[in-house]
């Protein structure tokens, strides 16, 4: 078994764990991430307003992302297996001879 394998056996109960937590508290945890939004945006006076925006909503999306994931127990639609970009289209195997 390789390092990763080791290391993705060693967390999946942790990213579980996540998912559960995402599931019960995601109105909780998107409320946290528009309040530490607005304090970044309020510091800054608006210089790095879009910016702001557009991490706020990869955010939300990541914490919705690994909600459904705990809900069904399988990826979400756009969802890249663990150590795939999801912008890269899986590798086949190659060819039996």
């Amino acid at each position: 078994m390789g390092f990763l394998d080791t290391l993705k056996a060693k967390l999946s109960p942790a990213r579980e764990k996540v998912g559960d937590l995402a599931h019960q508290h995601g109105e909780k945890i998107d409320h946290g991430i528009d309040k530490a939004a607005r304090t970044v945006d309020e510091k800054t006076k608006g210089k790095y307003s879009e910016k702001i925006e557009s991490g706020t909503r990869k955010a939300k999306e990541a914490v919705e992302r690994l909600s459904h994931k705990h809900e069904d127990g399988k990826p979400g639609e756009g969802d890249a297996t663990p150590g795939q970009r999801e912008d890269t289209p899986p590798s086949t195997p190659p060819p039996a001879s």
